[in-house]
C-alpha cells in the first residue's frame, strides 16, 4: 500500500494498480483478485460457481420470504434478519434434491428449519408474551389461518416495555413457493410464481395491559385461494405482539419490544 501525492487524485484501476480513498487518505495497492471470465469458464473455479449459483439463490428466496412480511417486517426485526433469514436458506437448499449449484429449495420437507425463527433475535417472543395458547391452524385448502389465544391476565403473562399501556396481538400469513434451478435460462425460479409471496395480516383491538383481556382472541388471514394449495408452496404463519401508549386516547406505537416469530408452517 502507497500514498499517492500531488494535487492529481486518481482513483479506480490502471495499469496493475488501484486507486483508492480510505479514511481520508489517497491511497495505491496492487489490483487483485481473479478475472470474472476465468471465474466463470475455468475448470479450476466449478466449485466457486456452484456455490454462487447457490448463494445467491438463497438470497433470492429469503427476499421472497422477506417480501410476504413487507408490511410489518420493519416494526419487528432486527438490522440481522437478512443475513439470518439467506442463512437458514441456504441450509434449506443444502439438503435440497439435485446436483451442486442446482440443488432445489424444498420448504414444506424442510419445515423445521424455519418454525420457531424470531425477527427480531435479541427480543424472542417466549419471553415477552407467554400466555397459554397453540400454534395457528390452516383450513383444508391452506388457504385460511387461524390463531386462537385464551382469555387471559395481561399483568401476569406479557413483560411490556416501559412507558407501554396497551397491546396489540398480530398474525401475519405468507405463501412461500419452492425454488428450482431453470437449466435453459441458467437460474433459480420460484416453482409456483402466482401464489408466491401471498400474504395477509390480522391484528387485534388495542387490549389493556392490566388485568384480564376478558374475552377469547381470535385472529382470522383468509389468503382467498378457492382450491387446495399445491404441495410446492408454504403457508407460513407469524404470530406476535406489539405495544402502545396510550395518549389522549391515541395510541402510539413504541419502536421497541415488539416482538414476533414464525409459529407454524402448513
Amino acid at each position: 500500500m502507497a500514498k499517492q501525492k500531488g494535487f492529481i487524485r486518481l482513483k479506480g484501476s490502471l495499469g496493475g494498480l488501484t486507486f483508492y480513498k480510505n479514511n481520508g487518505n489517497d491511497l495505491i495497492r496492487t489490483t487483485g483478485g481473479v478475472d470474472k471470465n476465468r471465474i466463470k469458464n475455468d475448470p479450476a473455479f466449478k466449485r466457486t460457481r456452484e456455490n454462487m449459483s447457490e448463494f445467491g439463490a438463497s438470497a433470492t428466496v429469503g427476499k421472497a420470504l422477506r417480501m410476504g412480511f413487507a408490511n410489518i417486517i420493519k416494526t419487528m426485526s432486527d438490522n440481522s434478519i437478512v443475513g439470518r433469514i439467506t442463512g437458514l436458506m441456504k441450509k434449506i437448499n443444502s439438503v435440497g434434491t439435485g446436483i451442486r449449484g442446482q440443488r432445489a429449495f424444498e420448504i414444506m420437507p424442510n419445515k423445521i428449519l424455519l418454525e420457531g425463527f424470531e425477527f427480531n433475535k435479541t427480543m424472542p417472543l417466549d419471553a415477552i408474551f407467554y400466555a397459554p395458547n397453540t400454534a395457528p391452524t390452516l383450513d383444508a385448502n391452506r388457504s385460511v389461518a387461524t390463531w386462537v389465544v385464551p382469555d387471559f391476565n395481561a399483568s401476569n403473562y406479557i413483560n411490556a416495555p416501559e412507558g407501554a399501556t396497551h397491546f396489540k396481538l398480530v398474525l401475519v400469513s405468507t405463501v412461500l413457493s419452492d425454488y428450482a434451478f431453470n437449466t435453459p435460462l441458467g437460474k433459480y425460479e420460484a416453482t409456483n410464481a402466482d401464489e408466491n409471496e401471498t400474504n395477509g395480516i390480522a391484528f387485534s383491538a388495542e387490549l389493556p395491559l392490566d388485568g384480564m383481556v376478558g374475552a377469547d382472541t381470535t385472529l382470522t388471514v383468509d389468503l382467498g385461494f378457492a382450491a387446495a394449495l399445491p404441495a410446492t408452496v408454504a403457508v407460513i404463519n407469524a404470530v406476535g405482539i406489539i405495544f402502545y401508549q396510550d395518549i389522549n386516547s391515541l395510541f402510539y406505537e413504541l419502536a421497541s419490544d415488539n416482538a414476533m416469530k414464525i409459529e407454524s408452517i402448513g
